[in-house]
């Protein structure tokens, strides 16, 4: 699966793009001024248990935080 689809997949499935987990992400603290505050395994948590997504799809989300657009 491409990244992207894991992007499409996951506003399919939460109604929210990219952008806007970095808004929420920013508003936990788990983001300051661009830059990521905590590990990882902590941002992957928040995502599986928050919005019921996989771990790969939680993944795709912190690469997205990290920078990866492609």
């Amino acid at each position: 699966m491409s990244f992207q689809a894991y992007i499409d997949n996951i506003q399919a499935k939460t109604g929210k793009g990219p952008e806007e987990f970095v808004r929420l992400a920013e508003e936990k603290g788990f983001i300051s001024n661009g830059t990521i505050t905590v590990k990882a395994t902590e941002i992957v948590n928040w995502l599986k248990a928050d919005f019921e997504l996989g771990h790969g799809h939680a993944n795709a989300i912190f690469a997205y935080f990290k920078g990866k657009r492609d």
